[in-house]
């Protein structure tokens, strides 16, 4: 099962108090320009931030002429920033140029295509660099009237604080439970229920990840090497947005599990041990998220961390 791309979806699931937060500031004419729309990985960001954008375009019937410009990205006033592919290597580059926002400039400085608003959608503003989050900046500074940023992010420390400082901060929470079952009907329940209210966690999970991630951990808690397949599995784990995450969680409940074994037996020392493991690989996680590091590597780090 797949869902459809943010910028094709009919419906979205959850999110409503803060679409009802916008659109009352939509409609009372006091529209913030810029909104900084953060939370974890996979649970509908860009998807939210599409449908912000149809309500500002005025195209959020899917079927109407505008609706259909913005399903087929030809809308002459939505301008979608986003990390590039990158061919050599053959998956998304590590992050945003300052030549992937040049085309903001061109766009603030036309009149509007449809004669109306403009909307620029940053979609992983983390991955925005030095200079290119620099450029949007002197972008937010100064927008020009009907003008509206809207940045996603799962890792809103890793922004420029000044960056922060211009959006008016819109986070959001996993779905619920029934808002997941209403989205992902056949998924199985398990996927669902580890997926902690992210439907992209839920989808990487049915194509049977969980299962070679449990490997992966449970191979190293045991203190044996990793074989060929599971660094192969590390490698691919890495590449998918909501793998680094679920491998944290699944390695950190195992470090949790441990230190209960231990405490039980009295071993209060190795306890500890286990504890400590614990907060080093959640101040790993955390920094790896914030700065946008590589996932990959800090992988490795975490398995070292288990094998000590």
């Amino acid at each position: 099962m797949t869902l459809p791309e943010p910028h094709q979806a009919p419906v979205i699931y959850g999110h409503q108090k803060e679409e009802a937060a916008f659109v009352e500031a939509w409609r009372a004419g006091r529209l913030h320009h810029a909104w900084l729309i953060s939370g974890p990985a996979g649970i509908g960001k860009a998807t939210l931030a599409y449908r912000l954008a149809r309500i500002v375009l005025k195209g959020d019937v899917l079927s109407s002429a505008t609706g259909r410009r913005i399903s087929a990205g030809t809308h002459g006033d939505l301008l979608v920033i986003a990390r590039q592919h990158d061919p050599k290597k053959g998956r998304l580059r590590g992050e945003i140029t300052v030549s992937d926002v040049q085309p903001v400039h061109h766009l603030l400085h036309h009149t509007a295509t449809e004669g109306g608003w403009r909307v620029v959608i940053v979609d992983g503003a983390e991955f925005l660099n030095r200079f290119a989050a620099n450029a949007l900046l002197k972008l937010l500074e100064e927008p020009p009237q009907q003008t509206l940023f809207l940045l996603t992010t799962a890792a809103p420390g890793a922004l420029l604080p000044t960056l922060r400082s211009r959006c008016r901060a819109m986070a959001l929470s996993p779905l619920t439970e029934e808002e997941m079952h209403q989205l992902l009907p056949d998924l199985p329940e398990e996927a669902l229920k580890n997926a902690q209210g992210s439907p992209g966690r839920a989808l990487f999970l049915a194509q049977d990840h969980h299962g070679r991630i449990e490997s992966l951990v449970r191979q190293v808690l045991d203190g044996r090497e990793l074989d060929e397949d599971l660094w192969h599995s590390l490698h691919q784990i890495a590449r998918e947005t909501a793998g680094f995450a679920l491998f944290c969680d699944r390695l950190s409940n195992g470090f949790v599990q441990k230190a209960k074994d231990e405490a039980s037996q009295g071993h209060v020392a190795r306890a500890a041990f286990f504890a400590e493991k614990t907060a080093s690989l959640e101040t790993l996680r955390r920094q790896t998220e914030s700065f946008s590091l590589d996932k990959e590597q800090a992988m490795r780090q975490a398995l070292a961390l288990a094998s000590v």
